[in-house]
């Protein structure tokens, strides 16, 4: 149904090649993330940089880039805006020690759970909102401020460069993949504009347009290590603590479900639990070195995947570089016009989006189908983690409605004068109300007999719905007799123990799941 491309095995140059494209994509993605979060530039760069390495070395998906990211910069804003950036730098270290946790408890696992429909939704809503992302660099502001679309001239330039840059992508592997042709692209278009000294923004331009300041740049000098300046108190700890838990869920979500991505596009199997670790020991880390935190980027690690970046080195080499930019080399950086990143993103859009999803409406369960489109419309309009959310209980309802319907009777009179009831299918909180709504205790004879043989007793609003039977028997003063429960089913039956016969021999031992046997 839903099919990713097939990769081959890593190189070291192509890890490395890879790496450095990433690197430069990196950039104004940071930047952007940094000011959507309201917080210095360069705190979203020190992110990009530490959460990349420290992932890329200790999490469970190599070849996977993490980095500063629009999921959780959007909780960010808030908590700067009210209470300051080193309250936002003591959230993330807890929300780093939530995750850490989720790891050693061994719950990324639980990301397998997410349904297929779902996946598809979080994929396609990403790649509409990495496209919308891009249209801000269509725009400048104008002498009032606001943001208005380019001039004619500028925009027909920056079309035509986001055009050339596409076909570079798209073209050259036919010719080679000797070089990733992303990075081919940035240098080639780079090198054109300033050849020919076409006018079109660059990151510097893009840099100065958010921050508001003329003299703006990367260039930058070494993290420094510095515990959050906050009070150590009650209060601080009520303050930061929702915020953390929301970026703690939000980061594994979005780092999880991305490496799921990954494991279907190179035949791989990463590890959800050491991502989880791997992600925490990130975030605690940019907690004390004054950086924004961060989680996967399905973005950045699309461009490293089709890159031909396979190892941890891809993500090691991303993050080097991007170090190695903003002390030495940012005025390389500064020079590469936008248009070349965004043409890349737009080709991360084309890779990401499952065009396969218009075909689907034919040919999947109408219920799949509008999952998919509910999580994609829900990842644009809110965020990943609600659509993720929403999916997955929706698709939790969808499948016991379902179910519900699959519990039926038959029944017949034996040779003893008593009512059998054989019944089929799993009975749980989805279909408790129907499986009683098969019996007819007013008019059914004095002897009934129930047979769980073809049945499962799921949890324990089935074991209610089987008390509930026998009062209703037991008010007619009829008699009910139990037949293939388990031990579990017998022993958790407190009622119905002394109103009913329960069958012993040949039951079976399958055990019930409830929050009784649990505890």
């Amino acid at each position: 149904m839903f099919e990713f491309p097939q990769f081959s095995k890593h190189s070291v140059k192509n890890d490395v090649l890879s790496g450095l494209t990433v690197a430069l994509a990196l950039v104004p993605e940071a930047v952007a993330f940094a000011f959507v979060a309201g917080v210095d530039p360069m705190v979203g760069l020190y992110a990009a940089f530490i959460v990349g390495l420290i992932t890329s070395i200790f999490g469970g998906r190599p070849g996977m880039i993490s980095g500063a990211t629009g999921a959780m910069a959007v909780v960010m804003v808030s908590l700067v805006a009210t209470h300051g950036v080193q309250y936002l730098f003591a959230a993330i270290m807890f929300a780093g020690f939530l995750q850490i946790t989720a790891g050693l408890f061994k719950l990324g696992k639980f990301i397998r759970m997410v349904p297929h429909p779902v996946m598809i939704g979080f994929v396609n809503g990403l790649a509409i909102v990495i496209f919308l992302a891009q249209m801000g660099q269509f725009k400048a502001p104008d002498l009032t401020g606001a943001m208005t679309w380019l001039p004619q001239g500028q925009m027909i330039i920056m079309l035509g460069l986001v055009a050339l840059t596409m076909a570079i992508i798209h073209f050259l592997p036919k010719l080679t993949t000797a070089v990733p042709s992303s990075l081919v692209a940035i240098v080639a278009v780079t090198a054109l504009v300033h050849l020919l000294g076409l006018e079109t923004r660059t990151v510097v331009d893009f840099l100065r347009t958010m921050s508001g300041d003329v003299t703006a740049t990367l260039a930058g000098s070494l993290p420094t290590f510095s515990i959050p300046a906050v009070p150590f108190t009650l209060e601080t700890f009520n303050i930061i603590l929702p915020y953390a838990i929301i970026l703690a869920a939000i980061g594994l979500i979005e780092s999880l479900l991305t490496l799921t991505v990954l494991d279907e596009m190179t035949n791989t199997r990463g590890q959800s639990n050491r991502e989880c670790v791997g992600q925490g020991l990130a975030n605690v880390t940019c907690s004390v070195f004054g950086a924004m935190g961060g989680c996967a980027m399905i973005g950045q690690s699309m461009i490293n995947v089709n890159s031909g970046g396979r190892g941890r080195l891809s993500g090691i080499v991303a993050a080097s570089a991007l170090l190695f930019f903003i002390l030495f080399a940012s005025a390389m950086i500064e020079m590469i016009p936008l248009a070349a990143l965004v043409g890349v993103m737009f080709m991360v859009v084309i890779g990401t989006f499952e065009w396969a999803t218009f075909k689907l409406a034919r040919r999947v369960p109408k219920q799949d189908f509008f999952v998919i489109v509910l999580v994609t419309v829900v990842t644009v309009l809110t965020d990943l983690a609600v659509a993720v959310a929403i999916g997955v209980v929706v698709s939790a309802l969808m499948f016991a409605w379902e179910h519900a319907k699959h519990i039926y009777a038959s029944s017949h009179i034996n040779e003893e004068g008593s009512k059998e009831y054989k019944i089929n299918g799993p009975i749980f909180f989805g279909s408790a109300s129907n499986f009683l709504e098969l019996f007819d205790a007013k008019n059914d004879p004095q002897d009934v007999i129930v047979d769980f043989a073809q049945s499962r007793v799921a949890d324990h609003s089935a074991i209610e719905a089987i008390e509930t039977l026998a009062e209703r028997y037991t008010a007619v003063g009829k008699t009910l007799h139990l037949r293939h429960l388990s031990p579990d089913c017998r022993a958790l039956l407190h009622k119905a123990g002394s109103l009913v016969e329960i069958n012993v021999k040949e039951d079976p031992s399958y055990k019930v799941a409830t929050d009784l046997l649990a505890g």
